[in-house]
């Protein structure tokens, strides 16, 4: 007997989305409960989504040993959002 139980919604794979960043098409590749975080983080900043991601990629490109940009952006949302 398991102790803990499935999300709600079920297990879901990655969604891959295009974002402008600088200038330039890149596709990011979320679970849609990254993306559902990440856009009410971007609302409640009061960036569009591709500014947010934008600002993410910066912190991202400057740290020591710079992990991918899906990577980057949930442990932004995990290190940095508060939770309910």
């Amino acid at each position: 007997m398991s102790r803990i139980a499935a999300p709600a919604h079920g297990f879901a794979g990655p969604v891959k989305r295009s974002i402008t960043i600088a200038g330039h098409a890149t596709s990011i590749s979320l679970e849609p409960v990254f993306w559902t975080a990440l856009e009410d983080a971007a609302t409640a900043h009061g960036l569009p989504l591709s500014a947010l991601v934008a600002e993410i990629d910066a912190l991202r490109i400057v740290a020591p040993d710079p992990p991918n940009l899906a990577s980057a952006i949930r442990s932004w949302l995990f290190g940095v959002q508060p939770r309910g």
